[in-house]
């Protein structure tokens, strides 16, 4: 791989030990997969933020680079974290979980790093442009970028992440080239598509069965960005999809072929099954919304639905710091609450300590949620559309 002569003398120790050992990491990872040269990106986003995910060994690490004086080169946001950070007490989060959490969140931003502490880093101030380079690691957010935006990036894990936005470069291979991001498997929708989980359904479908390919979706006549979003999260949830096209959809579609590819198809028998499936229990002592994070319409849609009525089971619905803020100013927020629900900030059901806090059975619309709870947070799930789990909670 070639190396400018400013990137040798940061191999070279020049620029301190983390911009070294950060260095050789891209360096390292652009060995194993025949990158030619590094390519600068315009943000990064990085996974590894709860608590619940990094350990102490996390907490250790982070601080012992914000210590050095390592500082992020280019504009960087964070992944969920384990609670929400300003009201985690009113959640009933643990004190020694939140202590730990604490400290993450202050090395990050000591760091120069915005705690921004969310998994749709494209709604709350973070939006790249088609085609820029870009180095971010949250699955979801990876799949949204690259699918519905026309952005490029890797699925990088939380330490390339955070090596590119100490470096503000990343190794040029995968699915920064053109040639890499052309479907293999074309799919065909025959299914009705009306609510985000059926979109999260076919998924979750879709993705066990492409694994880490491209899929080339036709059928789906339209969709808005929750309901592309909810699809993206399930497939890399359930497979390991980082792009997916739509035809007539998404920014990239028409510059694709589709003819000569593996072919599957989805039904309604096919989505009906994965609600099934993926329902191991019955009745939700919870329901959580927004995995990825609720967009401000979202939260518009449930305050709607909420109106005047009282809940009889907590709901929350997890979103950003930015948007629960433009919900606050709305009263969206203030609806929500005089039912009995919460918006949470900051984190998601996945990553928070949830199993810990008396929950067995959680309600969700979301495919990505409902293939990780059972694994991550011990959880039963209930699998349904919003209106069927607003149901289950008034």
């Amino acid at each position: 791989m070639h190396l400018t002569n400013a990137e040798e003398r940061i191999l070279s120790g020049e620029s301190g030990e983390v911009m070294e050992r950060m260095f050789r990491l891209l360096v390292s990872l652009g060995d194993i997969y025949g990158a030619d040269r590094m390519i600068p990106v315009g943000s990064a986003q990085v996974a590894g933020v709860s608590y619940k995910s990094i350990g102490d060994p996390g907490v250790e690490f982070l601080e012992d680079y914000a210590n050095k004086g390592a500082v992020a080169k280019i504009v960087t946001f964070l992944n969920p974290a384990g609670m929400d950070i300003e009201d985690w007490q009113e959640l009933n989060i643990p004190p020694s979980f939140a202590e730990k959490q604490l400290r993450i969140m202050n090395a990050f931003k000591k760091m120069g790093i915005v705690i921004s502490a969310t998994c749709t880093p494209y709604l709350a101030g973070n939006l790249p442009r088609f085609g820029e380079h870009i180095a971010w690691s949250e699955s979801s957010a990876i799949s949204f970028s690259n699918s519905v935006i026309g952005a490029r990036t890797n699925r990088e894990g939380g330490p390339s992440a955070l090596a590119a936005s100490f470096c503000g470069v990343t190794p040029n291979y995968g699915l920064h080239l053109d040639e890499n991001r052309r479907p293999q498997v074309l799919v065909d929708v025959n299914a009705t598509l009306e609510d985000t989980a059926d979109f999260g359904a076919l998924g979750y479908v879709v993705g066990k069965q492409v694994k880490n390919r491209i899929p080339y979706f036709r059928g789906i006549k339209d969709a808005d960005t929750d309901q592309l979003k909810g699809l993206g999260a399930a497939m890399a949830a359930s497979g390991a999809v980082a792009l997916y096209h739509i035809e007539n959809l998404t920014p990239e579609a028409h510059l694709m072929k589709s003819e000569g590819l593996e072919r599957l198809s989805v039904s309604d028998t096919d989505l009906a099954e994965t609600f099934s499936k993926l329902s191991t229990g019955k009745e939700p002592d919870i329901v959580i919304i927004g995995c990825p994070h609720a967009s401000l319409k979202e939260i518009m849609t449930i305050s709607r639905k909420l109106e005047g009525k009282k809940l009889k089971k907590p709901l929350w619905v997890c979103t950003s710091r930015m948007v629960k803020e433009a919900a606050n100013r709305m009263g969206f927020t203030q609806t929500i609450e005089a039912a009995g629900g919460k918006i949470v900030a900051d984190t998601c059901m996945v990553v928070s300590p949830i199993e810990n806090m008396g929950y067995k059975t959680t309600g969700v619309n979301s495919g990505k949620a409902a293939n990780y709870l059972p694994g991550f947070c011990k959880q039963n799930v209930v699998f349904t559309r919003l209106d069927t789990l607003l149901e289950k909670v008034t």
